[in-house]
């Protein structure tokens, strides 16, 4: 596909115009003893909510659910753009399905590439190679459902599957202070989840998160949101399914946080290394834990993070740094079109 034909045309009022299709997955609501089965998908709001911005910045805009039908209706609509938020059905490398597909069919899309989307699923993969650049991460093991044998390891640790998203899988029980709580709290996990069960050592200390938007030399990173918690109790410390579902009762958000320079400087710097060691695009949120010690550590990246208005990490911080959600969407958007060499809008 020539750049060209992707040159938006002139709307009604002279203003320039894309045809973008927004690629989603939405929650079904599905009955099932797994609480967080729909976890990583997205409501009707937070689609309905991109599609307003991106409509008041004059583009067309087609709903495309990133289903087994998406293939036809990509070559039915031919967008010039895709404004993805797609978090794929199944398997390890679900994130990476409609980036994959799109490269295929030659469509340009917001967001970063298949590869960078099947590494950062995996943590423990992420962990490996972002360790070769000199990153630090808690210590930590890869446990498979089929393994009987558990190593060594230095207690407490905190357990969550491998390859998901959204706090899925890491529950207000996580973390464990000895074998036998572990090998329990495996087993089930496994059961659940049927997946290898990334086991890390529990980093006591304070949360944050870093929103980066951006390419290049217009990257911007934020500064950190830290995530504080309301209870002192140990249970409560991690940024669990529960605990963000029930946000407003567990924790409070501080933007930017009350910290030494030292560790704003080393966790910016560290975040924008991230983000370029792992060829991220558009934009991201990187999670950290600082110890008590004041030492930086890297816990995991979202390379697709949540657009849900008033609720998800990413436009919360971009609203905290005085940007609004609509100019949040857009700069994604532009960041998107920039990188094809496309004409930004807004």
């Amino acid at each position: 596909m020539e750049l060209g034909e992707n040159e938006p045309l002139p709307g009604e009022n002279g203003s320039k115009s894309y045809k973008v299709g927004l690629t989603f997955n939405l929650k079904k609501g599905l009955k099932s003893d797994v609480e967080d089965l729909e976890a990583e998908y997205d409501s009707i709001e937070t689609v309905n909510a991109i599609k307003e911005v991106l409509e008041n910045l004059g583009c067309e805009v087609t709903l495309l659910e990133a289903d087994k039908n998406v293939i036809q209706s990509l070559l039915n609509n031919k967008p010039d753009i895709v404004f993805n938020i797609a978090e794929g059905l199944n398997g390890r490398g679900r994130e990476a399905h409609i980036p994959a597909l799109l490269n295929f069919l030659g469509i340009p899309f917001t967001g970063s590439d298949e590869t960078t989307l099947c590494i950062a699923l995996d943590k423990e993969l992420t962990k490996r190679i972002l360790s070769t650049y000199g990153i630090r991460t808690p210590e930590y093991c890869l446990i498979k459902c089929t393994s009987q044998q558990i190593p060594p390891m230095d207690y407490p640790v905190i357990v969550k599957p491998n390859a998901e998203g959204s706090s899925k899988g890491i529950s207000d029980t996580a973390i464990v202070k000895n074998e036998e709580e572990l090998r329990k709290l495996i087993n089930k996990n496994c059961r659940i989840y049927n997946q290898p069960m990334l086991v890390e050592k529990y980093i006591k200390g304070r949360e944050f998160t870093v929103a980066v938007i951006g390419n290049d030399e217009d990257t911007i990173v934020f500064p950190p949101m830290e995530i504080k918690f309301r209870k002192n109790d140990e249970r409560y410390s991690i940024y669990s399914y529960n605990v963000k579902k029930n946000y407003k009762e567990y924790v409070e958000y501080i933007c930017p946080p009350f910290i030494e320079e030292r560790i704003l400087k080393d966790m910016t710097e560290t975040a924008r290394k991230i983000y370029n060691c792992l060829n991220c695009r558009d934009f991201s949120r990187i999670d950290f834990r600082v110890s008590e010690e004041g030492e930086v550590y890297f816990i995991e990246i979202n390379p697709l993070p949540g657009l849900a208005p008033g609720y998800s990490d990413f436009p919360m911080i971009t609203a905290f740094n005085g940007i609004s959600y609509y100019d949040t969407v857009k700069m994604v958007l532009n960041s998107g079109l920039k990188r094809y060499g496309m004409s930004t809008v807004g």
